[in-house]
C-alpha cells in the first residue's frame, strides 16, 4: 500500500455516526421497516456512496428508564456484531465500533477486532471507551474513578496491541513465529498469543473519545483519532493544540492523533426551518431539567436565580466535586470562565442539552462554510456527522455539504484506497512506543 503524498493538499476526515440522532424531528427514519440492521445499513451505504472516511457506531451497556418504549431500529445491538453484517454489504467505507475497556477482556477485544478487520477487508477501527456507568451489569458496586480507570485502559490497550503483534500475519505463510506476551499486570494476566492472524492491511485504527485530562493523555499515546468533544471553536483549538503538544511528548509526531469533534448539525432550506427544527428537537427539556443537568455536569445549583443573573467563575464549585462526566464539566467550567454567561445562555449549552458537541444550525451553505471555518482556523482534522432534527437534515448533509466541501478541494472525489488505515492517511510507520506486553515476557 502506497502512502499518501507529504506535498497532497491537507484534507477533512468525516465519519457519520450511526444514531438516529434527528429522532427527536419529526421525519420517519429512511428505513421505514423497523429492522435495525436495515436501518444501520442503510445510513452506513449512504455514507459510502458520500465517500465518507467512516461509519462510527458508540455503545452504551446499560438500559436507561424509558429506553425500552423506544424504536426498534434502535436496539442496542452490539456494535461490532454489527458491523460484521454491514461489512458484507459495503465495499470501502471504514467501520469503527467501540469497546469498553472497564468490562471487556482485552484477549476477546483483540480478537474480535482483528476479526472485524479480515472480516471487512482492513476497514475495521476501534473506539475505546473507559464508561462512566455500567458496573452494575458486571457485578462491580461503583465505577471506580477516572484516573484508575484510564490506568487499567493504558494497560488494556498496551495488551490489545502486544496480542495484535503476537500473530503475525506472515505465520501464515511460515515466514513468522508466534510467541506468548506472558502479560502479568496490575488489572490482566494474559498469556496469548492471539489466535487471529494480523491482516496485510495493518492493525486496526484506535480511536479515542475522552477529553478530560486523563483521556487527552491517554488520547496522545495511543490515538490514531480521538471524537472530541469541542462545543466552540475555541476549545477545538485549544483541544488539538494541546493532544499535538501531548503527542511530541509521547515521543510521537504532532499530526499523529486526528482530531475528530462531533457536529451535531440541524440543516434544512432555509435558516428560519433550521433553526424552527432546532428549537422543536429540544422542547422537550424544561427549564427545571436543564438546571438539573447543570446539577448532574457541574455540581453547580442555580437554585431560583433567573435567567438574565450572571453565572460568575467564583459560584463554581471545587474541581473534585463528584460529577458524571469530567470531560463534559471541564468544558462547562472553562465557558463560565471564558465569557461569565447568563443563566440562560447557560441552559442552553451543549453540554447542558446535548453532549457537548459542536452545534451548528442552518442551510448548507451555512453549515459548510462554519466547517471550512474550524478546519481553516486549526480547530479539527475533520469530525463525526450527528444529524439532528429530521432525516432531510441527514440527506442535505450528504448530498449538499459534502459534495460543497469536495468542490472546495477540502474533501475526496471519490476512495483512493480501500482500507480505513489508508482513508486517514495512516500509511506511514506506526510512531507509538512499543507496547511494554512484549511477546516471550
Amino acid at each position: 500500500m502506497t502512502a499518501p503524498s507529504m506535498t497532497a493538499p491537507r484534507q477533512l476526515h468525516i465519519g457519520l455516526s450511526l444514531t438516529a440522532t434527528w429522532l427527536k424531528g419529526q421525519e420517519s427514519d429512511p428505513a421505514g421497516d423497523g429492522d435495525p440492521i436495515a436501518f444501520h445499513l442503510t445510513l452506513a451505504q449512504a455514507a459510502e456512496r458520500a465517500k465518507l472516511d467512516f461509519v462510527f457506531k458508540p455503545d452504551a451497556l446499560v438500559m436507561h428508564p424509558g429506553r425500552a418504549a423506544a424504536r426498534r431500529e434502535m436496539a442496542g445491538l452490539d456494535p461490532t456484531l454489527l458491523l460484521a453484517a454491514i461489512a458484507r454489504e459495503t465495499e470501502a467505507i471504514g467501520l469503527v465500533t467501540t469497546l469498553s475497556t472497564s468490562f471487556t477482556p482485552p484477549y476477546l477485544a483483540a480478537r474480535q477486532i482483528q476479526s472485524l478487520q479480515w472480516v471487512s477487508r482492513g476497514r475495521a477501527g476501534l473506539n475505546l471507551v473507559t464508561s462512566i456507568e455500567g458496573a452494575e451489569n458486571f457485578g462491580g458496586e461503583a465505577m471506580p474513578p477516572s484516573e484508575i480507570r484510564y490506568r487499567q485502559a493504558a494497560e488494556f490497550t498496551d495488551v490489545l496491541r502486544a496480542l495484535w503483534l503476537s500473530y503475525p500475519g506472515e505465520a501464515l505463510a511460515g515466514g513468522a513465529d508466534c510467541a506468548p506476551i506472558a502479560h502479568q499486570g496490575a488489572f490482566f494476566s494474559v498469556r496469548g498469543p492471539l489466535n487471529v492472524p494480523g491482516h496485510e492491511a495493518g492493525p486496526p485504527v484506535l480511536f479515542q473519545a475522552g477529553a478530560s485530562e486523563a483521556g487527552r493523555d491517554f488520547s496522545a499515546a495511543i490515538a490514531d483519532a480521538t471524537f472530541a468533544a469541542a462545543p466552540d471553536r475555541e476549545a477545538g483549538i485549544a483541544l488539538r493544540a494541546d493532544l499535538r503538544a501531548r503527542a511530541q511528548r509521547h515521543g510521537r509526531r504532532a499530526d499523529a492523533v486526528r482530531v475528530l469533534p462531533g457536529l451535531y448539525f440541524f440543516l434544512a432550506e432555509t435558516r428560519e426551518e433550521a433553526w424552527a427544527i432546532h428549537r422543536r428537537a429540544h422542547a422537550h427539556l424544561t427549564p427545571e431539567q436543564r438546571r438539573a443537568s447543570v446539577r448532574s455536569v457541574l455540581g453547580l445549583d442555580l437554585g431560583s436565580l433567573p435567567p438574565d443573573a450572571i453565572v460568575t467563575p467564583e459560584m463554581l464549585p471545587p474541581r473534585d466535586t463528584p460529577v458524571r462526566s469530567r470531560t463534559h464539566a471541564d468544558l462547562l467550567r472553562t465557558f463560565i470562565v471564558a465569557h461569565r454567561p447568563k443563566v440562560a445562555e447557560l441552559l442552553a449549552r451543549p453540554e447542558v442539552v446535548g453532549s457537548a458537541h459542536w452545534v451548528c444550525v442552518g442551510t448548507v451553505e451555512d453549515v459548510r462554510d462554519e466547517i471550512v471555518a474550524w478546519f481553516e482556523a486549526g480547530a479539527l482534522d475533520g469530525f463525526i456527522a450527528l444529524p439532528g432534527g429530521s432525516a432531510t437534515s441527514l440527506h442535505l448533509f450528504l448530498e449538499g455539504v459534502v459534495p460543497a466541501l469536495a468542490e472546495r478541494g477540502l474533501f475526496r472525489l471519490g476512495y483512493e484506497g480501500t482500507t480505513l488505515r489508508r482513508h486517514l492517511g495512516l500509511g506511514g510507520p506506526d510512531d507509538r512506543p512499543e507496547p511494554r506486553a512484549t511477546r516471550g515476557g
